[in-house]
Formats: structure tokens, sequence, C-alpha cells
């Protein structure tokens, strides 16, 4: 829980032992970290949302979410978008991933996931408080389900050291399959009077992450930290999608 914490937060406490068998069990636990970050977040949108209107709200929630995180999933999403708009594969893609730069891909993936994210949050925010909490604790536990699934069994890295050469391979079908089940299960009371909206929308947005996975697998090679990062963050933008949906 401690690597789990570290890696997916700004939590200062010490990562103790870092070795595959850590790693494994650290990214089996990401749904429980980004469950806390859920309710943190949560927090924060109602309580801005109770003095200033749901879009202000939104946009305060989504700074502190980059603020707890060190902002890292979005950069790995800028990182990730740039390799794939390049029409590059392998060490050559990886190359692009690696610079410290954003292009115009990174750039226009950024806006494109944050303006939705807040969009989606205005709706949960002018909700009741526990809609709403069910529903940013579902979607940011089910981003970070999006990588224990990215870390299961017979997923490769892309390179020989890394995050993504730690954990590749390490989580097994019993840790995602309970994973998903539990935010599945959180998500039901994300949208009044549709119980069954929260979970098709995490299903179908894990559906399209290990879609989006194995093609970049097929790009890549593997997976890295930041397509890991890439992963959160479009999965997180599909499930809010997906219960701000009222039509």
């Amino acid at each position: 829980m401690r690597l789990a914490l570290t890696t997916f937060t700004v939590w200062p406490v010490r990562a103790g032992r870092v070795d595959r068998a850590t790693a494994g069990t650290a990214m089996a636990l990401a749904p429980a970290v980004g469950a806390l970050l859920g309710a943190a977040l949560a927090g924060v949108l109602l309580l801005v949302g109770a003095v200033a209107a749901p879009l202000v709200a939104a946009a305060v929630t989504l700074g502190a979410g980059a603020l707890l995180t060190r902002g890292l999933h979005l950069d790995g999403l800028a990182d990730t978008v740039d390799a794939l708009g390049s029409y590059r594969r392998g060490a050559a893609a990886l190359e692009i991933m690696k610079k410290p730069d954003v292009g115009p891909f990174g750039v226009a993936a950024l806006v494109v996931v944050l303006l939705v994210q807040a969009a989606a949050l205005a709706e949960l925010a002018a909700r009741s408080w526990p809609a709403a909490l069910a529903g940013v604790v579902a979607a940011t536990a089910a981003g970070r389900l999006g990588v224990t699934l990215a870390c299961r069994r017979g997923v490769p890295a892309a390179r020989p050291d890394g995050l993504g050469a730690l954990v590749a391979g390490t989580v097994g079908p019993v840790a995602a399959g309970v994973g998903t089940a539990a935010v599945a299960l959180v998500a039901v009371a994300a949208v009044p009077g549709r119980p069954w909206q929260g979970p098709v929308a995490v299903l179908a947005a894990l559906a399209v992450a290990v879609l989006l996975l194995r093609h970049l697998v097929r790009r890549l090679g593997g997976i890295t930290g930041d397509v890991l990062g890439a992963t959160v963050e479009v999965v997180t933008t599909l499930v809010y999608l997906g219960l701000a949906a009222t039509r």
C-alpha cells in the first residue's frame, strides 16, 4: 500500500521494499488508492460547489487532482498521444515519449480530456451528495483500475528499465476481477434512478482501455510509465462521460 500511495499520489510515505512482487501488489491496490483520492476530490467538489457555480467547482477539483498526483498521469497522456501522433513505432516512438516538450497532439489531448472531465464533474456537482461522491470515487478508482489491467500477466514492458519494466505482467486475474467488481459496485449509486448506468460506464471504459492497450503494445512493444498514466486519464474521462450522460 505504501508503494501504491507513493506511485499514485503525493502522500509523503516511504515506499519500502521495491521489487516486482511488491510492485504487483501495489498495482493490484491501485483502485483502492484511487477510491481514497476520489473521496478527497469529491469533498473538494461538494465544498466548492456549495459556494460557487458547478463549473467552477469542477475546475477547482481538477486542479486539486493534478496537485495530488503531481500531474504525472496528464504528462503520461500527453507523451503517449504525441508518440501515437508521430506514426512511428518501437524505439522511434519511445524516443518521442522521452522528450521533455509537449507536441500539438499532446496539447490537444490534454485540452479535450480536461474539458470533458470539467463538464462531467459540473453535472455530478448538481446531483445529490451521495451520487456525486459515488461518481467521483468510481471514476477515479476506475482510472487506477485501468493500470491494474495494464499490468496483468501477459502484457510486456516496452523498455528493459523504468516503471513499465517493474510492473508489467505482475497482476493476476483474481486481483483484476475483484477490483473490477468493487469499482462497478461503487458506481451503482452514481446515477440516481439508473443503478445500471454506473456499472455499464465502468465496464465500457475498461473495455476501451483494453483495446487501447493492445494497440499501444503493438506500436510500442509494451507498456511504459507514460502508457500507465495515459490509461488512467482515458478511463477516468470515459467513466465521467458515461456517468454524466442523461439521455
